[in-house]
């Protein structure tokens, strides 16, 4: 064993310099990748580079294993240099070496340093318990707690997603009531003078009143509440009703066509950074769970369990999701494999079939718009004919355009689901590429409504003295509010309709019907993707329709705010959590991405229709401007000279060119960081897989010697028993020193 324990072991007095060559460390992988790299460089011998190489890896930073003795010459006590809170003892252990810790600090430190310090500490504390405050004011703790134990992070970081948007619409709701809704209030009622937004008298400026005359029956009440129309088209709800140029304060004159745009900004501004800040820890980590493929089976293995679980179906249903996991991983690994084999003829087959299946499902979104077009279409003309016509009947003519929509909503993503078996992607690509295609189906949706909807508008024969169609949409901005507020009412009937008179069916028909047919449909599953989409799909509804709809953030927050005990009960009592998984933090990070995609779908048009198309003669606060974008120059204009002059700067060419440079130059600053980050994260990864290999070597070297020490006759005529090495055997292969000028630690 001397030969053998002079390879585990290291001279401490001999230099680096003198250090002789190792035959079991020059084997490590590591180090043979490292010669294999210094082959095309010049200079030195390989004497020399053996030497530097040894330096390197005697002063490397994670070489502690390798210094072992010299390490510790050089820093006799390196214990107390490490914070307590890492140190593997118990807590009372570590409070201990915390006090002690802290009062070897407070020695070194003057008065004033120490008053800094006690200063410090209790601010941390009081931010501590602030934030433990204010988590037990957080809605619905309990409830997502609850959720959390029986059925894991995934489907919690949905309950907490939709949280989230119930706060963002609240917040919403508080600025435009506050700063649209309220002055304009308060005008009203003699609190100030409001100037009406009215200033000439036109065809353009005649506004007929929505509301019915003579005797109503019961059933056209029901018709206005669900379709905006009569009676509810002349209140605060919709952007006709806000009819005041000015309120004029004791002290000051407030614009409210200037905070009507201001806020609708704002609210979208607000959305965007409070989404983006969210999504940076998911995209942070949901990137390290991407790249870093090498870990992924120790993941799932080591690290992959849910200990928020306490419930026992809900743990067995997480032992089958790590299972089918693996199986997932597995399963792409083959077909990556496959796909690197094919052959020239196999992939133009691949190709032109997923060109012929991309065509079909091209023609079916074109055939899903073409429906939605025409329904928006006779819609739109069924509304400007007065007969009598039958309740139902008229409901659907209302909401046909929001029917449609939903079919389409329906109807897609089960083509979608079919079409992607054939393209022959991987599994985890296939999921992404589908909810993709359902995402652009969804807010496509909306998009192809609004330009049915701007097509009827903008559509007047010439002369066009208003701008618009004012014959038949004398305020236009409210038409596009209705729609927007049916399409918000017939999404939350649909989810609820699902979960009566769909799910809970389907659960009972499971329970008390115990046949082949039934076992196979099954319980409905809480697909976490498709849930997402739904309330996606109306918060981007939201956005759009706040700045014809002011109020309908509020209804938005209570729709959400009911749906959210709808999703509780059905997922406690009908449902059962997917068999696909989902992790918590690519959840977030996926929800909050599609959300961002709805965002940017949401400012097209708000946008197009506050700078291009002509705002209403006949209602609102913009009766006076050409566009709602041209309030904006006229209040520059009535500033004081020094103020108008820095806006008009800020707005010329002599500015934007300047900024426009300084903003590349910024980006391009920030990519060559990011791929320099990009190329260190690359070495660490890269250094990690050959230290995982290096005590793979190690194990097996060590498994040898152990294996010759126990066969060897000296060891059998002394022991008479062959045994395996305990962990006190073990750990003195380490342990045992010898001294000499030609040993090594290992």
């Amino acid at each position: 064993m001397a030969s053998e324990g002079a390879v585990f072991h290291s001279n401490p007095v001999s230099s680096p310099a003198s250090m002789p060559s190792n035959p079991l460390l020059d084997q490590l992988p590591s180090y043979q990748s490292l010669l294999y790299r210094r082959k095309p460089s010049a200079g030195g011998s390989g004497r020399e580079r053996r030497t530097s190489t040894s330096r390197q890896r005697m002063g490397s930073s994670s070489s502690g294993r390798w210094a072992g003795i010299s390490a510790e010459t050089r820093s006799p006590d390196p214990t107390p240099q490490r914070p307590a809170r890492e140190l593997p003892v118990n807590m009372k252990e570590k409070r201990l070496l915390a006090r002690e810790q802290q009062l070897k600090q407070n020695k070194d430190l003057s008065s004033w340093e120490r008053f800094h310090l006690r200063r410090l500490r209790s601010w941390r504390r009081f931010k501590d318990e602030s934030h433990e405050v204010l988590l037990t004011l957080q809605l619905w703790r309990k409830d997502i707690h609850t959720i959390e134990g029986k059925f894991g992070t995934g489907i919690l970081s949905y309950f907490s997603f939709l949280r989230f948007l119930v706060l963002l619409n609240f917040v919403m709701f508080v600025l435009i009531f506050g700063f649209i809704t309220l002055p304009v209030v308060i005008s009203s009622y003699g609190f100030g003078n409001g100037t009406s937004s009215y200033t000439d008298v036109s065809d353009c400026t005649t506004y007929p009143s929505s509301s019915r005359q003579g005797l109503v029956l019961f059933h056209q009440y029901i018709i206005d509440l669900l379709s905006g129309t009569g009676f509810l088209e002349e209140t605060y709800l919709f952007y006709g009703y806000y009819r005041v140029s000015t309120v004029h304060f004791t002290k000051f004159m407030y614009n409210v066509p200037l905070a009507y745009l201001l806020v609708t900004i704002g609210y979208l501004l607000l959305s965007l950074l409070w989404i983006v800040k969210r999504s940076v820890e998911g995209f942070k980590q949901n990137l390290v769970q991407d790249q870093d493929r090498f870990q992924s089976f120790c993941n799932k293995i080591f690290a992959g369990w849910d200990f928020c679980i306490t419930d026992e179906s809900a743990a067995r249903l997480k032992q089958s999701s790590l299972q089918y996991e693996l199986k997932t991983d597995l399963e792409e690994e083959r077909i990556k494999q496959k796909i690197a084999e094919r052959t020239l003829a196999e992939k133009g087959r691949i190709y032109l079939l997923r060109l012929v299946l991309n065509l079909f499902v091209l023609g079916v979104l074109a055939g899903c718009f073409y429906a939605i077009y025409r329904a928006t279409i006779y819609s739109q003309e069924q509304a400007t004919l007065i007969k009598p016509k039958n309740f139902i009947l008229d409901l659907l003519v209302e909401y046909l355009p929001s029917i449609v929509i939903t079919l389409a909503n329906f109807v897609t993503p089960l083509i979608f689901d079919m079409i992607i078996q054939f393209e022959d992607y991987t599994p985890a690509f296939e999921i992404r590429f589908t909810l993709m295609r359902c995402v652009f189906v969804r807010l496509a949706s909306i998009g192809v409504l609004l330009f049915s909807l701007w097509s009827q508008i903008t559509a007047c024969v010439e002369p066009c003295p208003c701008g618009y169609n004012h014959k038949l949409y004398p305020c236009w901005e409210s038409r596009v509010g209705q729609e927007m507020y049916k399409l918000m009412i017939f999404d939350f009937i649909i989810i609820a309709a699902v979960t009566i008179l769909v799910e809970f069916p389907r659960k009972l028909i499971v329970m008390h019907c115990p046949c082949a047919l039934t076992m196979w449909w099954g319980q409905q599953e809480f697909a976490i993707p498709k849930n997402v989409l739904e309330i996606v799909y109306g918060q981007t509804i939201c956005w759009i329709g706040a700045f014809y709809c002011p109020l309908l953030p509020a209804i938005s927050t209570i729709k959400y705010f009911i749906i959210f005990y709808i999703k509780k009960v059905s997922l406690m009592q009908n449902c059962r959590p997917s068999t696909r998984p989902f992790r918590a933090s690519s959840s977030n990070f996926f929800f909050l991405a599609v959300l961002l995609i709805g965002l940017a779908m949401a400012c097209v048009p708000v946008g197009v229709s506050i700078a291009q198309i002509n705002s209403s003669k006949a209602c609102g606060p913009f009766v006076n401007y050409t566009t709602s974008w041209e309030v904006v120059p006229n209040t520059i204009d009535q500033l004081p000279p020094s103020l108008r002059s820095f806006f008009h700067g800020v707005g010329s060419e002599a500015f934007a060119v300047p900024f426009f440079v300084v903003v590349c130059m910024v980006l391009f600053y920030f990519i060559a960081l990011a791929g320099a980050h990009k190329r260190v994260v690359n070495q660490l990864r890269d250094q990690l897989i050959m230290e995982g290999r290096d005590k793979r070597f190690l194990i097996q070297k060590l498994y040898q010697a152990q294996k010759e020490s126990w066969m060897s006759p000296q060891h059998r005529s002394g022991s008479g028993i062959s045994q395996p090495l305990g962990s006190g055997q073990l750990s003195g292969v380490f342990l045992e020193q010898h001294t000499g000028a030609n040993m090594t630690h290992a």
